[in-house]
């Protein structure tokens, strides 16, 4: 009872612990360029603590940056820099510039996550890259046309940035201010007045950044105009942007896009040129491109975790000095380029033996890819009583995970493997050794508390399941002897020792059935002979693995059903169910038809997995089909059922045949006799319908015949029309007949030549056959 409270109460302080540190973290601002020793914060007001308190738990500043840039003084709380930073060298064009930085408590151990913003100041001017920019212009352009200018750059960011351009005073051009992409300004030159060669073939403009820093800083460049002679086609680029995707182990030399522009005009104003246009630094050292192809390649190796996104704008010049402009956006894609680190903050050794989740050491996992790539997942050794535990910012605790016992293992190498879930993964092996200090506990110990085994159903008796062991340094009288908890299944056998270690062996006394229970809980114990004894327990868990000792079985012994002898092709018949009393894939039941003829084939189709048998051809005549269903286990096992498909008609009910008949129906039948049967089927099918034939052939030949001699017509008189029979009484539907009568003959006899409908069977057997029509679905109706 003491330690499952100690346990709890220990739970309880790790959860506030992490609670605490989940908080939202410090926040401290600083200007780039501070003098060392600027005082930032007291760390102790901000953390509501006194300056002995602080000082007691031993807090440390730890940082994932390279440089120690912050420097706190334990005895008065006090945090100041430790150096001067140079916002630009930290974050470069990133804003805001961000440090974070954590405050490690080590007694209780805390985590304190916390954040030094570092603002800019105006330390950089504009700079142009190049001194003279050229500019071809036609003069017939007319006013309004704008021309892209160069911009600016300037490492400072924000408001420091650059915020405006002017250019030097003259009669012909002004300058517009776009923002870009990124929040890049640029300068774009437009013509107020219609520009004349021979008047004035060169124009040189000085043109002007300004940053909005207080004061301002600035930085110029000459633009260079020369006009020229009409060209009236600028270039125009396919499609204004691309968008390519580039790993970052690209080779150098690889393409990377190539644009494409048109021009209308011929001979030189249309021949065009490609360059970079607006190309920072950056940009030229990484790519290049082919001034007639338009083909950018790469020139230096791309490194996702320095920058992410290229934005590369490409102008298309052609040889009158007009221009086209397409953007295109190169996107890095990142590999698993940078295994994880690990960064161990506190390490504590040696531990005393039974004491209760000792926290053996602090670490952090860090990983500077992105994405996949830089998620890790931290394990150690299995068999170890050691317990990774996560915690705040990718911080884990090395906790014990049970007693540790001195006298089974002095010393542990624990190996810390810090894999990440990139393609291909990249794994960090970081080894620790832990020392045990010796307790006087001396009680049996077993290595894992639970243990999970799995043994086959319809096993042999006596078999052996597994063995676990315990540990007790003692001997002679104090040695172990192990015990299960009653069950009839299973005993304990003890194979032999060595150097004091009993090892027991869990023995099956007889045959298992998965399908009466599945799994069994049995507890150990292990107990030395010592006054007062001492002893061990530890849970084991058997699980039955299935065997496929069940086939499947049919939901009824047989199955009958009605089918109208008028069913439409894609009828629902029947269905069939079975199951299994095995599992997984012993379970899975497919039903197909078993020594189906090729017409069983053609008639009916069964879904395989819902046992549903649907109709393929109209049905004519009843049949007894034999349906199997078989499992997928090793050996499958199948079991059939016979299903009776009795035909009905409009009229009368279906045929039920006799119980005798079902009986000899269930039984198998001898491939012999089914053969005979066919056979005689076919021979017997042939001659009715040869029979059929030839009675129709007559028929034919004597209606005609009567119709030559008694169904002409006087012209005028009995014109044909179709008589209209209604599906009244016992008929189902409407029919029409072609009707002709015989002037003078003498009778009133009607002769049906033909239906317009097809064959059609219909009686009424409620009345005698003199006084109702009869109806025969032959080669032609007759009525009396």
């Amino acid at each position: 009872m003491p330690f499952l409270i100690q346990r709890q109460v220990l739970f309880l302080c790790v959860f506030l612990g992490m609670s605490w540190a989940a908080e939202e973290p410090l926040e401290y601002f600083v200007e780039e360029e501070a003098e060392r020793g600027t005082f930032l914060a007291n760390l102790a007001h901000d953390l509501g603590l006194g300056m002995e308190e602080l000082s007691a738990r031993e807090p440390r500043v730890i940082s994932d940056q390279k440089i120690g840039f912050l420097l706190l003084d334990p005895l008065t709380g006090d945090l100041s820099l430790n150096e001067k930073l140079d916002r630009e060298e930290l974050c470069g064009p990133k804003e805001p510039c961000v440090l974070p930085f954590q405050l490690l408590m080590g007694k209780p151990f805390e985590v304190f996550r916390a954040k030094l913003w570092v603002r800019d100041i105006n330390d950089h001017s504009p700079v142009f890259l190049d001194r003279e920019i050229p500019l071809k212009i036609s003069e017939s352009t007319t006013p309004g046309a704008a021309f892209l200018l160069q911009s600016a750059q300037d490492s400072d960011v924000g408001t420091n940035n650059v915020r405006n351009y002017t250019i030097s005073p003259n009669a012909y051009f002004h300058i517009n201010v776009h923002n870009g992409a990124e929040g890049i300004i640029y300068p774009e030159l437009a013509l107020d007045r219609p520009l004349d060669r021979e008047e004035v073939p060169e124009l040189s403009l000085i043109l002007t950044a300004l940053d909005g820093g207080s004061p301002p800083r600035s930085g110029t460049t000459l633009v260079r105009i020369l006009v020229l002679d009409t060209n009236d086609n600028a270039p125009e680029f396919v499609q204004p942007l691309y968008k390519v995707q580039l790993c970052e182990d690209s080779p150098v030399g690889s393409l990377a896009v190539t644009v494409s522009a048109k021009d209308l005009d011929t001979g030189s104003n249309g021949e065009i040129v490609y360059a970079f246009f607006y190309a920072t630094e950056r940009i030229l050292k990484t790519f290049q491109i082919n001034p007639t192809s338009g083909s950018v390649y790469l020139k230096a190796e791309l490194d996702y975790e320095v920058i992410q996104t290229y934005t590369l704008t490409i102008q298309a010049k052609d040889g009158g000095g007009l221009s086209g402009k397409c953007t295109v956006v190169v996107q890095v894609t990142d590999i698993n380029d940078n295994p994880p680190e690990l960064l161990m903050s506190s390490l504590t050794s040696p531990i005393k033996e039974n004491s209760l989740e000792t926290v053996v050491a602090v670490f952090r996992i860090r990983d500077r890819d992105s994405g996949n790539n830089a998620k890790t997942v931290c394990s150690i050794q299995d068999d170890l009583p050691f317990l990774l535990k996560p915690s705040v910012e990718n911080y884990y605790t090395l906790v014990t995970d049970s007693p540790l016992d001195r006298e089974e293992r002095a010393e542990y190498i624990i190996t810390i493997t810090v894999t990440d879930m990139g393609t291909p993964r990249l794994k960090t092996e970081h080894n620790i050794t832990v020392l045990v200090s010796d307790v006087n506990d001396n009680a049996p110990a077993f290595t894992q508390t639970s243990y999970t085994l799995w043994v086959r159903e319809n096993n042999s008796p006596a078999l052996h399941i597994g063995s676990v062991s315990a540990t007790d340094p003692d001997a002679g009288a104090n040695a172990q002897n192990y015990t299960i908890n009653l069950n009839s299944f299973f005993h304990i056998k003890i194979s032999g020792s060595d150097e004091g270690i009993i090892y027991p062996e869990l023995v099956l006394d007889r045959a298992l059935d998965r399908e009466k229970q599945q799994e069994f809980s049995l507890t150990l114990t292990a107990l030395d002979g010592g006054l007062p004894p001492r002893s061990g327990a530890t849970n084991i868990h058997i699980v039955i693995l299935d065997v496929n000792d069940n086939a499947p079985q049919f939901s009824q012994a047989i199955y009958e059903t009605q089918a109208p002898e008028n069913s439409p092709v894609g009828s629902f018949i029947a269905k069939v169910s079975a199951g299994d009393a095995d599992s997984g894939i012993n379970a899975d039941i497919s039903y197909s038809f078993f020594d189906a003829s090729e017409d069983i084939l053609t008639t009916f189709h069964i879904n395989p997995f819902s046992g549903e048998i649907i109709l393929r051809l109209l049905l004519d005549y009843e049949l007894r089909l034999v349906v199997l269903v078989r499992d997928n286990g090793e050996p499958p096992l199948s079991a059939s059922v016979t299903l009776h498909v009795l035909l009905v008609d409009g009229f009368s009910q279906p045929y039920l045949p006799p119980p005798e008949a079902e009986a000899a129906a269930a039984a198998p039948a001898d491939p012999l006799t089914v053969y005979l049967v066919v056979a005689l089927a076919s021979v017997s099918s042939l001659f009715l319908f040869s029979v059929l034939v030839f009675v129709a052939v007559r028929l034919c030949r004597r209606a005609g015949a009567a119709s030559a001699g008694r169904c002409a017509v006087p012209e005028g008189h009995f014109p044909g029309h179709l008589l209209d029979v209604s599906g009244t009484g016992t008929l189902s539907q409407s029919y029409q007949y072609e009707v002709c009568l015989t002037g003078g003959a003498g009778t009133n006899e009607f002769k049906f030549l033909k239906p317009i409908l097809p064959t059609v069977q219909a009686q009424d057997p409620g009345r005698n056959s003199d006084e109702n029509p009869t109806f025969r679905n032959s080669l032609g109706f007759n009525f009396q």
